[in-house]
């Protein structure tokens, strides 16, 4: 029953960075306003990617790689598809910043994970 709702909580986390990311900019969701500064959109990046690769790891323990590389393309992918929306331009800058917050996400999640006990075989 753990897994369905860890499936869950990565399927509603992946919905809400697809719409926060392809919606158009008046539509996108914010936490302070549509004028807030810099450094609180690069934490809102880092920390919803961050959250996507602490869950993916949580499905995938033990595959450090494949849910690293699976958050970087999915940020990568998502930042090639705003270029298709009209009023948002993608940037590499974005790309590093997703990518970082979903790396430390999984490596958290593995380092949690390389501390609990292991379920007997």
């Amino acid at each position: 029953m753990r897994r369905n709702h860890l499936i869950a909580a990565a399927g509603i986390c992946f919905a809400l960075i697809v719409y926060a990311t392809l919606a158009r900019l008046a539509g996108r969701p914010v936490l302070i306003g549509h004028h807030e500064a810099y450094w609180v959109v690069v934490i809102e990046r880092f920390s919803a990617y961050g959250l996507l690769g602490f869950l993916l790891s949580f499905l995938l323990p033990g595959r450090l790689t494949f849910a690293c590389s699976l958050v970087v393309a999915v940020a990568m992918g998502l930042e090639i598809l705003q270029a298709m929306t009209p009023d948002r331009d993608p940037g590499f800058l974005d790309v590093l910043q997703k990518a970082a917050g979903g790396t430390v996400g999984v490596l958290l999640a593995q380092t949690i994970l390389a501390f609990l006990p292991r379920p007997p075989s």
